[in-house]
């Protein structure tokens, strides 16, 4: 369930308001809800304040992490009162979403491959509120400002880990991640410790851009090569410094630059487009940032559920291929641009990726939570409630000592048995804030096996069953039906066919098998198909993938039975999940299998 700002929606589990099934037997219906998501980004906060690793980028995130949670608790005092709050109750919302809702997931948590995220993610989210002490916030810009400044060599580049050689990425970075905070005002622009290595990283870049170009061999003579990423992101870090004046190499260099990018933005991915327009705005060539603002517009799609986005903006190998990085990069954009409606639809989209996933580096986390947190309208002191209305009747009168968390409004309750009635499978939310909100609607219950229909939300699955026989030409596939029935003996292939209609993290899928066959392949262990890995598991009665992380498209998973025992058996039903968001899974229908002699 996702609702709009100032929306009212109804959403319906059509199966339990028109359930006739005399064998179905409640067993719970979890209502949750979560008023404000903004503040998963405040919560992920901590990733970049405590990572462990030296080197220059994430200690200068580990800066940056900082400046901008101080800005924020300086700025917002109900930001200072959450966390009050958030260390005084020990709230649950500081969990892993890996480790919470354990009840209605599929499987444990501590039977997946990723128990020790789930740890990591609880502990950092736990060690919020002292992170955002002011006082350590301020020993913490102190000490990392001293790191960055020990870090940074004599020709004014930084090398990714101390004793390596000058890193002309790792230094833009850096360079236009200041930029942003000054842009913001976030930064102290009066601190002499930070103006010094801006300027010594800038004198650094400058004489980088001013190099002689690339060229490229094309097999028969050596020409000049077109726009390279970092070229792009080089412009882009030195256009948050556009005040300072620039010499005549480099102004030659600029005027050449802005040529080769006017003619050849239509032919770069969708983030150099965005750093090129970015670089065009800051420079004040408005007319020609608007014109490639104007053709990402017209590449973009909108959504009532995912908002606003670029469906080419795929994950890559390379730093410049992050889709959460890039639709940040773009929010600052449109936000630069004027696009004020625009931009709150491409926060949606941004914070739904937040909802499926957890956002893996420090870049990606940085980026993302400047663009939610300084960009647009301010979610985080939106004050408005959503009402919640079950079966016609309000969520408050049902259950009237029902708290919410602090900050988010996260809130979870519960019905059993006989307290479930068909009319609370008609759930409607009236949210009467400026931000989105979220959150699920849960059925349990017990029902034989070959009498489950199927269901889905945002994941679908279906699954088919073969018999696998050889002729002169081969093994051919026989599918299961009446006229085609498996003999005992006969090798089975199961077919699951997966679609996912977004990108997933932590994806649990599980095949159950009919009683009278039994697994060709027993021993667990990871596999590699279709440009997918997955880790695969055999247990008693099903089988078992989990799948770290699942981009949005079609998947076929495949494995093999052996038919032992003649007779009519249910074939259980196939179920995915995810566990870092359990509100998204779907399941097969049930069915019977019958095997002869």
């Amino acid at each position: 369930m996702m609702v709009r700002p100032n929306q009212t929606k109804t959403f319906t589990l059509e199966k339990l308001l028109h359930n006739k099934s005399s064998t179905l037997q409640n067993k719970t219906l979890t209502l949750e809800y979560t008023e404000n998501p903004v503040w998963y980004a405040v919560q992920a906060l901590p990733y970049l304040m405590e990572f462990p690793y030296e080197c220059s980028e994430q200690t200068f995130n580990r800066y940056f992490a900082n400046s901008l949670a101080s800005s924020l608790v300086k700025r917002l005092p109900v930001v200072q009162q959450v966390f009050e709050r958030w260390k005084q109750t020990d709230s649950k919302e500081l969990l892993s979403n890996l480790e919470k809702n354990q009840e209605l997931k599929s499987v444990l948590i501590e039977e997946t491959p990723w128990l020790r995220d789930t740890q990591n993610e609880s502990e950092q989210k736990k060690r919020i509120a002292l992170l955002f002490d002011l006082n350590k916030m301020s020993y913490e810009l102190q000490l990392n400002l001293n790191k960055l400044k020990e870090m940074q060599l004599a020709d004014g580049s930084f090398p990714w880990f101390t004793g390596l050689r000058s890193d002309r990425y790792i230094t833009q970075y850096i360079l236009a991640g200041i930029g942003q905070l000054d842009a913001a005002k976030v930064s102290d622009n009066q601190n002499s410790a930070l103006k010094n290595i801006s300027d010594k990283a800038l004198n650094y870049l400058d004489q980088e851009l001013i190099k002689p170009e690339h060229t490229v061999f094309t097999g028969k003579k050596l020409v000049p090569d077109n726009l390279s990423p970092i070229e792009i992101y080089g412009w882009y870090a030195r256009s948050y410094f556009a005040e300072k004046p620039m010499n005549a190499a480099l102004t030659a260099v600029w005027k050449k630059y802005q040529q080769k990018a006017i003619l050849e933005f239509p032919q770069q991915s969708v983030y150099e487009k965005g750093l090129i327009a970015l670089t065009f705005q800051h420079f004040k060539l408005i007319k020609e940032a608007q014109q490639i603002v104007k053709s990402l517009m017209e590449t973009a799609q909108q959504s009532e559920e995912m908002g606003m986005y670029w469906p080419n903006n795929q994950p890559g190998c390379f730093w410049y291929q992050n889709p959460v990085e890039t639709q940040s990069l773009l929010i600052e954009l449109f936000s630069a641009a004027g696009k004020t409606k625009e931009v709150e639809e491409m926060k949606i989209w941004l914070l739904r990726n937040k909802q499926t996933n957890n956002w893996k580096t420090t870049k990606a986390t940085a980026q993302a939570c400047y663009a939610l947190l300084l960009r647009g309208e301010n979610w985080l002191s939106s004050t408005g409630k959503t009402e919640l209305f079950l079966g016609g009747e309000n969520l408050q009168k049902l259950k009237p000592d029902l708290q919410q968390e602090a900050g988010t409004g996260y809130l979870k309750t519960s019905w059993q048995n006989e307290q479930i009635k068909p009319e609370f499978g008609k759930v409607e939310a009236k949210n009467q804030s400026k931000t989105i909100s979220w959150g699920a609607l849960y059925w349990q219950y017990l029902e034989k096996l070959d009498k489950i229909s199927s269901a889905e939300n945002s994941i679908s699955l279906e699954r088919k069953y073969f018999i696998r026989s050889k002729n002169n030409t081969g093994e051919i596939l026989v599918a299961v039906d009446q006229n085609h029935q498996p003999k005992v003996g006969d090798l089975l292939k199961i077919v699951v066919y997966l679609k996912a209609d977004r990108d997933f993290e932590y994806v649990h899928l599980k095949d159950m098998r009919p009683a009278g066959t039994e697994p060709v392949e027993v021993l667990s262990g990871y596999k590699f198909q279709d440009g997918l890995l997955y880790y695969q598991v055999t247990k008693d009665v099903a089988t078992n993938f989990f799948i770290s992380y699942l981009p949005k498209g079609n998947y076929v998973f495949e494995y093999g039975l052996r038919v032992a025992q003649a007779g009519n058996f249910s074939t259980g039903i196939s179920s995915v999940q995810s566990m870092y968001a359990p509100e998204f899974g779907a399941h097969s229908a049930g069915n019977r299998i019958t095997t002869t002699n």
